[in-house]
């Protein structure tokens, strides 16, 4: 039936009768999508675009990967739904999985449908387990669009639904470019750690349940923490007795070069929350992954927790024709050397472009910050920039005015290159004359 139908129809169907995220509904112009193929999507008039932002930084095996569209067309075959208090291969399989390619002692999974989801029910579990109630984040975070998630979450798209689920308490970050505290890379004191310590006290060590923390900060623009800065945050948790949370909803699932975030600092998270990557967006999978002991805890306790497609079929099956295709493909070790190469172009665009404040990359994560002057850093308006990316085919999103290279974890650095050279240009035409 949608053949039929012209973009405008469509576009105009999907305006008149379905919302669309975070958006004022009268403005959005969406793209008619038709088709995809690795790194590349079209629209229905044909026009080809590189996904320069894995449609959500979730699509990390690109799109239309064989394995896992045959693993879904197997399953549906065989069996497309079972009650969540049911077993099946697939639910059991990729919980064996999970458990093996997770960071020291992670060993059982609570199935979602999605990232917010997950980190809703790892505050459930950690507060079940913990007799605690208060839950830490940061400020510049998300955490997902439900009471709880959107409570811990930091930026501005909390306010509009609060008063929300209590206990919520947020700290400043680790945010070297514009750090909070004053100080520059050369000088930093790492207060962005000791503030937390000081934010226990002032809240009571006895009464805080988890911090909840991404291990690379996501949509809040791609903040990198210092070396020692997971590794320490472990150790205040161990000291107080609070689980560390994870949430490796964007930051995973090799988006870094590594299985998770928080391998490059070789922490163990007491919970990992995870979704888009696990399926590669294929099919809505979330998954709260929990240490032995919390795993344990249960074993003579109620897990208050559930969903009617927790552990769905068809999704399991995605989810481990994905982790197969990541294996086998070696799409890691890509996304590991192609990033030092997208890591060494942002460098050479830094030095070239004036409206350049910061380059941030590590894997495939990367982001620019854009700015009207490298020494007050006032961000710059980039809707144009963004624009002109998107109408000469490279898609791409932005969180106010941070620029995001998020491609495909298997985009070649000809692939990348053809993405960088049109921003290079848009740079140079759009944005640096504005800067003073």
């Amino acid at each position: 039936m949608s053949n039929k139908l012209t973009t405008q129809q469509i576009v105009e169907l999907n305006k008149d009768y379905t919302f669309f995220s975070w958006s004022n509904q009268g403005q959005v112009n969406p793209i008619a999508v038709d088709k995809a193929d690795g790194v590349y999507f079209w629209d229905t008039d044909g026009k080809k675009y590189l996904d320069f932002a894995s449609q959500l930084v979730n699509t990390n095996v690109g799109h239309q990967h064989p394995k896992i569209v045959k693993a879904i067309q197997e399953q549906a075959a065989k069996l497309t739904f079972a009650a969540p208090s049911m077993a099946t291969e697939v639910k059991g399989l990729l919980g064996k999985k999970l458990s093996e390619i997770t960071p020291g002692d992670l060993k059982k999974t609570f199935f979602t449908l999605g990232g917010a989801e997950a980190n809703e029910n790892a505050i459930k579990i950690a507060r079940f387990y913990t007799g605690r109630h208060k839950i830490l984040a940061r400020y510049r975070s998300y955490h997902g669009a439900t009471h709880g998630a959107i409570a811990v979450t930091g930026d501005y798209r909390r306010w509009s639904v609060e008063p929300a689920m209590p206990g919520a308490v947020h700290f400043l970050d680790p945010y070297c470019y514009r750090c909070p505290f004053g100080w520059t890379r050369e000088t930093c004191h790492r207060e962005c750690i000791s503030h937390v310590e000081e934010v226990i006290q002032h809240e009571g060590p006895d009464q805080i349940a988890a911090i909840i923390l991404e291990g690379v900060t996501g949509t809040n623009g791609l903040i990198i923490p210092p070396d020692d800065y997971l590794p320490r945050i472990r150790e205040i948790c161990d000291k107080y007795g609070i689980l560390l949370i994870s949430d490796e909803v964007m930051s995973g699932w090799g988006r870094t070069g590594e299985w998770f975030a928080v391998d490059n600092w070789n922490v163990t998270p007491d919970i990992i929350t995870t979704a888009k990557g696990i399926t590669s967006g294929y099919v809505p999978l979330g998954a709260v992954i929990v240490r032995e002991k919390i795993a344990k805890f249960f074993d003579d306790k109620v897990l208050f927790a559930g969903l009617t497609y927790s552990g769905h079929a068809l999704a399991c099956a995605a989810a481990l024709a994905t982790i197969e295709a990541y294996e086998e493909d070696k799409i890691f070790e890509n996304a590991k050397n192609v990033g030092k190469h997208l890591g060494k172009r942002l460098e050479e665009l830094k030095s070239k472009h004036p409206s350049i404040g910061d380059a941030r990359y590590i894997g495939m994560f990367s982001a620019i910050e854009l700015v009207k002057n490298k020494e007050t850093k006032e961000p710059m308006d980039i809707t144009a920039l963004k624009n002109f990316m998107v109408s000469n085919g490279v898609y791409v999103f932005n969180f106010k005015n941070i620029l995001f290279i998020v491609p495909p974890l298997v985009i070649t650095k000809e692939q990348l290159d053809e993405g960088l050279n049109l921003l290079d240009e848009g740079l140079a035409e759009l944005m640096d004359k504005q800067v003073s």
